[in-house]
């Protein structure tokens, strides 16, 4: 029953929460910083209540572990939602995002001295092949889009080509925050829930820097079409409800994948986020017509094929089935 519930709640919370998105996104292309200011208050809210007891419980791994944390991950955020100022589509960025193999594979040899199965390497390659592809298609459409004066075209594809350079230090430096998350839950035990509250609380007073951003984004989101409700005889711009939506939606997400740790195995809880990040996809490109041509489809396809390839499923799925046929010769 939990792992039916949690994995309801990951695809559930996951999937609307990228509608909402790009809902926001398309309308603001620069207000990532006011979304994830909301998602990391209402979580570090929640956190403190139910987790730290008001502060009142001290954390298990030390503080000192969680600044390095929090460094890392408020940057990776903040350089992700920066990234779509820069001609980066919504679609691109989720394809893009799914690299995290490759770049965890890479950070794991050079810094863990790790060694993986061809099959492995071979996962690595498809992805990589399939996220060159989609990046390749991508760039001809910003020059397609930007036809006017090779001055402007130009402009146009460097424009890009920042966000792609954003793209993947972010990238990198996610996979390096994954390798030290590794270390320190071998050092000290798994703590998920107190490195949710402590990944989300302690990045707060860094927002005072984006500060004139996120108010000028407020004042924009202020003056967005009123929706009213003549149950309770208000109006509320629509683009505060949108911000709602996303933050529930975020926290229904992360709960459910939090959840989805305690219940299974980490092959399952990929496999389902996997899952959840190619429904968006197909979701964002039907829904909002985002731009793909069957070369984006092939790409995308093979991103996903290597990535369950990683995940081993296939030979899980393949164990599974031989198994009773097994069980009967050893029983002969």
């Amino acid at each position: 029953m939990g792992t039916a519930f949690a994995i309801g709640l990951v695809f559930v919370g996951c999937c609307s929460n990228v509608m909402f998105l790009e809902l926001l996104i398309r309308e603001y292309p620069g207000c990532g910083n006011l979304i994830t200011f909301t998602q990391f208050l209402v979580i570090a809210l929640e956190g403190f209540i139910f987790e730290t007891n008001f502060g009142r419980k001290k954390p298990t791994i030390p503080i000192r572990n969680y600044v390095v944390m929090v460094t890392m991950f408020f940057t990776v955020s903040v350089i992700n939602n920066y990234s779509l100022n820069f001609n980066i589509t919504m679609p691109l960025h989720m394809i893009f995002r799914s690299g995290s193999l490759i770049a965890n594979m890479i950070l794991g040899i050079i810094i863990l001295k790790k060694r993986y199965s061809m099959s492995k390497y071979l996962s690595i390659a498809l992805v990589s092949a399939g996220i060159f592809i989609c990046t390749i298609m991508s760039a001809k459409q910003v020059n397609v889009a930007s036809e006017g004066s090779k001055e402007q075209g130009f402009y146009a594809f460097m424009h890009w080509l920042i966000g792609i350079a954003m793209l993947t230090f972010a990238l990198l430096m996610s996979a390096r925050m994954g390798i030290f998350q590794e270390m320190v839950y071998k050092q000290y035990g798994k703590h998920s829930k107190e490195a949710l509250f402590y990944n989300h609380c302690l990045p707060l007073p860094g927002f005072l820097l984006l500060s004139t951003d996120i108010y000028s984004h407020c004042v924009q989101f202020s003056q967005s079409t009123p929706v009213f409700f003549p149950s309770f005889g208000i109006s509320v711009p629509i683009m505060w409800l949108y911000l709602l939506g996303n933050t529930i939606t975020q926290y229904v997400c992360i709960r459910g994948v939090f959840i989805l740790t305690t219940e299974c195995t980490s092959l399952t809880v990929t496999l389902v986020v996997t899952l959840r990040k190619f429904l968006s996809l197909i979701f964002s490109i039907l829904y909002f017509q985002n731009p793909f041509t069957p070369w984006h489809w092939v790409g995308t396809a093979v991103v996903f094929l290597g990535t369950l390839l990683y995940t081993e499923v296939w030979s899980s799925v393949w164990a599974a089935l031989r198994g009773p046929h097994v069980k009967e010769k050893k029983a002969e």
